[in-house]
């Protein structure tokens, strides 16, 4: 055997060696290379979506407050203006003022009947309810309440089926 040969075999074998295993790890880390670039991608889209997502709801809750400053501000105009109402409609006329109209009149008849008791009187002019008549014949009796008629063959009769 040639050792000069042996010094070529061994080169040649720890080249194709040497290919083999840098395709092996090529491949392992260029895929993972990939995948690495394809999820920095993926994750610079979903940022890019959660700030479109943020800027909404800002501008939502914004308009929101907006909102109930709005209403507030109503509301307590609305109370100012009951308030005045009110005030307006409890002035109490001076003696000699004439009202000028039926509209004039009326407002102030309801004032002064929302000011009394709806029920004016005893309690004892207001009977007690009961739950059953006088007598001995009593509600659950045929006759009750009936007035006794003296010609009963002009009642029409119902027709029986």
């Amino acid at each position: 055997m040639d050792y000069g040969n042996v010094n070529w075999i061994v080169a040649i074998v720890s080249l194709l060696a040497g290919l083999g295993i840098g395709a092996i790890g090529y491949r392992m880390f260029g895929a993972s290379a990939t995948r690495t670039q394809e999820l920095r991608r993926q994750a610079a889209e979903r940022e890019r979506e959660l700030n479109v997502l943020r800027e909404g709801m800002n501008e939502h809750f914004s308009q929101v407050g907006m909102m109930v400053s709005n209403i507030q501000r109503e509301m307590r105009t609305l109370e100012h203006r009951l308030t005045e109402d009110a005030s307006t409609l409890h002035c109490d006329l001076p003696a000699g003022r004439q009202l000028k109209s039926a509209e004039q009149l009326k407002s102030a008849k309801q004032l002064a009947a929302a000011d009394r008791p709806a029920l004016t009187g005893n309690d004892d002019d207001i009977p007690a309810p009961r739950d059953y008549a006088d007598g001995s014949g009593g509600t659950l009796s045929e006759d009750f309440g009936l007035k006794p008629s003296d010609d009963k063959s002009e009642t029409p009769q119902p027709p029986r089926y």
